[in-house]
């Protein structure tokens, strides 16, 4: 037996769990309380870990309780044995009942209103059973590495890093420019996109990840970003573009799956430079559990029966 195997062999999922809730606390007494124990208790499991490791794993001083290096790493590998084994607790669900079941989903707001709950609401139609979760945040790609979701379906806007993630594309997806169905552009058939400089614009916010896409779109037609009206997320703006005094520029699955209170037309103007895949991004390394392979080939589906 090997010094390792030794050690995992002295290191109990409850001590663990125990300097998981001490360094996400801050104290030993806030973590003895949401265990429902006693911080000698608490102590001891540290006061065990440590022994058995030989290294420090917190420092304690009047301001509370801070990991070390050691502690640090451990945690970090920690989290991804209790999500390992949350996942193996639902397969076992799963298998015993495949009507039920549970997802969390990562998305950007922009997707996740329409694409994301077209595909929860087919899915459920066929398994009622099953439960979703889904966080609409423009740190998707955090999210994941926190495992505070199963998968996300986002725009992959940059390269992402193949060492800590896994992606899939399920369409290659421009963006288009939108205005309210009260809007007289609406109706327009030849525009340019310099036509629309002295108009009121409502984009994403420069620095978020949309936002450089807007902003490549009109360099790449030799033009400046036109004045922006309102920098806001997708809910905003569409609140906006429903007066018709606005124009924006959206992903065109957001077009395509619009919520039931988003009334807006794409105008007739090629931006192929914005084109970005639209991918399901999972963990590297992390099995997913059964309804995230359901999702996915329900989000496969929908997407072949999109009009590109």
């Amino acid at each position: 037996m090997d010094e390792i195997e030794r050690i995992q062999r002295r290191i109990s999922l409850h001590d663990l769990r125990v300097l998981m809730w001490v360094i996400q606390a801050g104290s030993m007494g806030k973590a003895a309380k949401r265990l429902a124990t006693s911080q000698p208790a608490v102590s001891r499991s540290i006061a065990d870990l440590e022994s058995v490791l030989g290294v420090r794993l917190v420092d304690r001083s009047p301001q509370g309780i801070e990991p070390t290096q050691y502690g640090r790493a451990l945690l970090r590998r920690g989290i991804s044995v209790f999500d390992e084994l949350g996942q193996g607790i639902k397969d076992i669900r799963f298998l015993a009942d495949p009507t039920a079941g549970h997802l969390r989903i990562g998305a950007s707001i922009a997707i996740a209103a329409g694409f994301v709950s077209t595909v929860i609401d087919r899915l459920c139609q066929r398994s009622p059973g099953l439960t979703f979760q889904v966080l609409a945040t423009a740190t998707a790609y955090r999210a994941l590495i926190d495992r505070q979701v199963d998968l996300a379906v986002l725009h992959i806007i940059e390269p992402i890093s193949e060492e800590h993630f896994n992606s899939e594309p399920l369409l290659w997806d421009p963006h288009v420019v939108v205005a309210g169905t009260r809007n007289p552009l609406a109706r327009r058939r030849r525009l340019k996109l310099g036509d629309l400089m002295n108009e009121h614009w409502t984009l994403p916010i420069a620095d978020a990840p949309y936002g450089t896409v807007v902003f490549e779109a009109f360099r790449a037609n030799g033009l400046p970003l036109p004045r922006t009206a309102v920098a806001s997320t997708l809910p905003v703006r569409s609140a906006l573009l429903a007066t018709g005094r606005y124009l924006s520029m959206i992903p065109r699955v957001a077009l395509q799956f619009q919520a039931q209170n988003q009334v807006f037309r794409g105008l007739k103007i090629d931006l192929p430079t914005t084109i970005r895949p639209l991918a399901l991004v999972t963990l590297k390394n992390r099995a997913l559990n059964p309804v995230a392979q359901l999702f996915s080939d329900w989000a496969r589906e929908v997407t072949k029966r999109t009009k590109v």
